[in-house]
């Protein structure tokens, strides 16, 4: 049996201190510092282009800082669950052997799938409404039914940090509803959820915590303090749109940017 995850130690806390993130050393993200603390609920908003997945990335281990530094728990302890526009849902797999490569880190890569495995998928299946779906292939899903299959994909990593890009994006109403549900059990559970979010509305009635992202943070706490008109007027006049020009940013002590440009 394996191991339950550690829901509740301080290993699990999520700290950024000065972090600047970015593509072939042109940041998206910067000079961002905050402590997510264990068991925290949290949204990620703000315009588009504002960096928010790019932050989600770097949260899951996935991408270097290109400044600063970020203290996290293990990559086998946070499940990422990226937009759908990044899955190629007409790979050839069926509903039940992509639910179940949520398995992967207690199984391994070779590991044999065994009854109490299978009877774990099953109910993960149940728990988002996609009992009967199992022999179906991915390719036949609807866009909220392929969410549900990826929810349940999460149910069996079992992680304590759960790191959500646009989980709600063009899926139907009821879908939203109980995939909300989903989060809010496993926040009950003591896991730190963080998601990225367009919907302001969604944020304010579900995300008791806020971040504020434009580029660099424009807020961040309370998500009440947080989505005020001054504070989202500021995060629009900080919009732009990604250069592969940009100038290389530097930390607050030192100049701003250099005048170096991109090859």
């Amino acid at each position: 049996m394996s191991t339950p995850p550690d829901l509740s130690s301080a290993s699990t806390a999520i700290v950024l201190h000065d972090l600047t993130l970015g593509y072939e050393r042109h940041p998206a993200v910067h000079h961002l510092s905050m402590a997510i603390a264990p068991g925290a609920l949290v949204a990620v908003t703000g315009p588009n282009g504002a960096g928010k997945s790019t932050l989600l990335k770097a949260m899951a281990g996935r991408l270097r800082p290109l400044g600063g530094w970020m203290r996290g728990p293990r990559v086998d302890q946070v499940a990422w669950l990226p937009q759908q526009s990044e899955l190629d849902s007409s790979f050839p797999i069926s509903v039940r052997d992509m639910v179940a490569l949520g398995l992967w880190h207690r199984v391994g890569a070779l590991g044999r799938i065994g009854h109490a495995h299978r009877q774990a998928v099953q109910e993960a299946l149940a728990a988002v409404g996609l009992t009967g779906f199992e022999k179906r292939g991915i390719d036949t899903l609807s866009g909220g039914q392929m969410q549900r299959a990826l929810f349940a994909r999460l149910i069996l990593q079992d992680t304590p940090v759960m790191l959500l890009d646009e989980p709600f994006a063009a899926i139907d109403a009821r879908t939203t509803q109980d995939l909300l549900h989903l989060l809010h059990r496993w926040h009950a559970q003591g896991r730190t959820v963080v998601a990225v979010l367009h919907d302001l509305g969604q944020v304010r009635d579900h995300f008791p915590q806020t971040l504020l992202l434009a580029r660099e943070p424009v807020a961040w706490g309370a998500t009440a303090e947080v989505l005020t008109e001054a504070h989202w007027q500021r995060a629009l006049r900080l919009q732009e749109p990604f250069d592969d020009h940009a100038l290389l940013c530097q930390p607050p002590a030192a100049a701003a940017c250099t005048a170096e440009a991109a090859p």
